[in-house]
């Protein structure tokens, strides 16, 4: 198996004078409420995961939860209080400041929820400038922003300056800067936030397109459940600095491993999150002729089950049965995991 391409270790971040000797002195073992008593906040606590190239992990939670803390940590932005933090194989925190440039200019890139325009630059100046910086010509540097602002949709506002733009707008000239790059990793603080639900969702159908383009490896910080749901491969559920749950959206919609992600995923239509080889059956007993794909969103076919008396088939990519589906299971699927209002 390849390395992963992100690889964290035991990380805390921990804010306060002193932080450090607390951290030691706890073994690890660290207590937020102890820790604020004694004057220190933690932001994120002891976090361990990997990410793995062309991975797209959502992390999300409530304000406050750590989840962007978290991103500057392995950013850099932000230095970790303790644990081990891997990008590619190099020891992030054992950099010094020459190569985390380097590391930062030519592998990363970055959205955050401050949009960091430079104020006495246009639109399609913003977004040229990381490639100028990098060298690119800026004939060609213009050429790629200006298709950039395309794929934004801020067509005829290339030469505003960011006074003069709303803030989706803004926001829209950060996320463009970023792709413009086009880095190997892409590191993303809520870059939607800003936009109207339209305009959000046709950025996410976007992103997605883009992503099964590029296959970058994505690290995506949002509080909004569905939009986890949409984008991720894999979601991080975070609560007060603690990563309560990683699994893939439909294990943690199927099988909440906490009380606090259960309320996240109760009011979840499953039938548009799962697919068909989510809740599959391995038996292929009593099967009629309808026959659907494990890859099927449940939503698009759960009609066509429900009318049929006996199982139906599921099958891979080659049209081999690999298990089935019984109308009931359907029912309960989508009805079963929702709060019971009796």
């Amino acid at each position: 198996m390849s390395e992963p391409v992100i690889k964290c270790e035991n990380v805390y971040k921990i804010f306060g004078a002193n932080a450090e000797k607390m951290l030691k002195d706890s073994n690890g073992n660290v207590d937020a409420k102890t820790f604020q008593e004694n004057g220190c906040i933690v932001g994120v606590n002891n976090a361990s995961f990997e990410v793995s190239k062309g991975e797209m992990l959502v992390v999300m939670g409530l304000s406050g939860s750590g989840k962007s803390t978290l991103l500057r940590c392995i950013s850099r932005l932000t230095d970790a209080t303790g644990g081990k933090i891997f990008i590619e194989g190099q020891d992030l925190l054992q950099l010094n400041n020459k190569d985390l440039i380097d590391l930062r200019r030519n592998k990363m890139g970055m959205v955050f929820q401050s949009f960091a325009l430079l104020p006495h630059k246009t639109v399609v100046e913003n977004i040229a400038f990381p490639l100028q910086i990098k060298g690119v010509k800026t004939e060609d540097s213009i050429s790629k922003a200006m298709d950039m602002v395309k794929l934004v949709g801020l067509d005829g506002r290339e030469n505003y300056f960011p006074r003069e733009l709303s803030g989706g707008q803004q926001q829209r000239v950060g996320i463009a800067r970023s792709l413009a790059v086009e880095p190997d990793i892409w590191f993303l603080d809520e870059p939607f936030s800003a936009l109207d639900p339209l305009i959000r969702k046709e950025m996410q159908d976007e992103f997605l397109r883009l992503q099964e383009k590029l296959q970058k490896t994505i690290m995506f910080i949002t509080h909004d459940f569905d939009e986890a749901l949409k984008l991720a491969d894999r979601i991080a559920i975070m609560k007060d600095g603690i990563i309560e749950q990683l699994d893939t959206p439909a294990n943690i919609v199927l099988n909440p491993a906490t009380e606090y992600v259960r309320k996240f995923t109760e009011e979840v239509p499953r039938e548009k999150v799962l697919l068909i080889a989510d809740v599959m059956d391995k038996t292929k007993d009593n099967l009629g002729d309808l026959k659907v794909s494990k890859d099927e969103i449940i939503e698009n076919v759960a009609e066509k089950i429900l009318t049929q008396e006996k199982s139906v088939a599921v099958v891979d990519n080659n049209n081999n049965i690999i298990g089935s589906i019984n109308p009931t299971k359907i029912i309960n699927t989508v009805f079963g995991g929702r709060k019971n209002n009796n």
